[in-house]
């Protein structure tokens, strides 16, 4: 929690978006969610959306229902992609780099989160680090030169839960296959999300390059993240926050990536989102950056492991 906010008492809204005609916007997991309401608040400022999406029947109602609200002329789209395969992630790529001839900022919206039992992606990842933090370090890998041709942003929604696990990556157990905890796995993956993007913000710095990187949380938001597949105490904790408006709905929960691709004034070494009670809602701005978030050898050991992982060697 925050004592001042850069943006007033208020906080970040996005009453301060000017016209974003002509600049493009791709984005995961969007077809419902924050991700759907970060969607509709760039398009009713004129932006191009093209979501990142695993299930094509609910991306076609999305667009339906966008359409409607916005016109037959709203500029969405969609591209096929499962977080959890790398050869989806590397045909979708293929397809946004022939067909999105521009990329003013990449958002890592899409997540799962609390899998109650251990499960595997079709790479053998532990699901919640596969589609959470390996299939972005790819995607955001394999687009980097287009968005940098925009001088374009990559925008990484982690959560507040990074902070409620071990604090660290359990290098000798990744998938955690000797101690298997929702929770605290959950933590690892959007811990590494952070670190990916910190690391990310030093070697672009280092090599020159023309992309900024910014790092942000939804807070306590009413989606569709926690699922079927979360424990049913987690499912009960969870129906029990929202009843009694703990939290916040899915469109404020969007303010923060909205805000991360789009506003000018931000700093990149820093951790954005709601600022209230715990951090759950309240007004957007900067919060908290942990220290154990920054250690740089934890940094450039995750990125190591996650290009060998991935099998993708940035280009830099």
């Amino acid at each position: 929690m925050t004592t001042t906010n850069q943006f007033g008492p208020n906080g970040w809204t996005p009453e301060r978006i000017d016209s974003l005609t002509g600049k493009t916007f791709v984005i995961t997991g969007a077809n419902t969610g924050a991700g759907f309401q970060a969607t509709r608040i760039l398009l009713s400022k004129g932006a191009i959306v093209v979501m990142l999406n695993r299930n094509p029947s609910k991306s076609e109602a999305a667009i339906a229902e966008l359409k409607k609200e916005f016109g037959d002329a709203a500029a969405v789209s969609y591209i096929r992609m499962d977080l959890a395969e790398l050869a989806s992630i590397r045909q979708a790529s293929e397809q946004v780099i022939a067909q999105v001839p521009k990329i003013d900022a990449l958002m890592c919206n899409g997540a799962i989160a609390q899998i109650s039992t251990q499960q595997l992606t079709v790479d053998g990842f532990e699901s919640q680090l596969g589609v959470n933090h390996y299939g972005h370090f790819l995607l955001c890998g394999l687009l980097f030169d287009r968005i940098e041709a925009s001088q374009g942003r990559i925008v990484v929604v982690s959560s507040e839960g990074h902070k409620m696990g071990i604090r660290g990556i359990q290098f000798d157990d990744m998938n955690w296959d000797k101690n298997y905890h929702p929770n605290k796995v959950y933590s690892q993956s959007k811990l590494a999300q952070m670190m990916f993007a910190y690391e990310l913000q030093d070697k672009v710095k280092a090599a020159g390059k023309n992309v900024k990187v910014y790092v942000c949380h939804p807070g306590a938001s009413n989606t569709s993240l926690i699922r079927e597949s979360a424990s049913f105490m987690t499912r009960i904790s969870w129906s029990f926050m929202v009843k009694i408006g703990i939290a916040q709905s899915a469109e404020k929960g969007a303010y923060p990536e909205v805000m991360c691709a789009t506003e000018d004034s931000l700093k990149e070494r820093a951790y954005y989102g709601p600022t209230g009670f715990m951090n759950f809602g309240g007004p957007v701005g900067e919060g908290k950056l942990e220290s154990f978030v920054l250690n740089k050898e934890l940094l450039t050991k995750l990125w190591a492991l996650s290009e060998k992982e991935t099998s993708i060697y940035w280009p830099f």
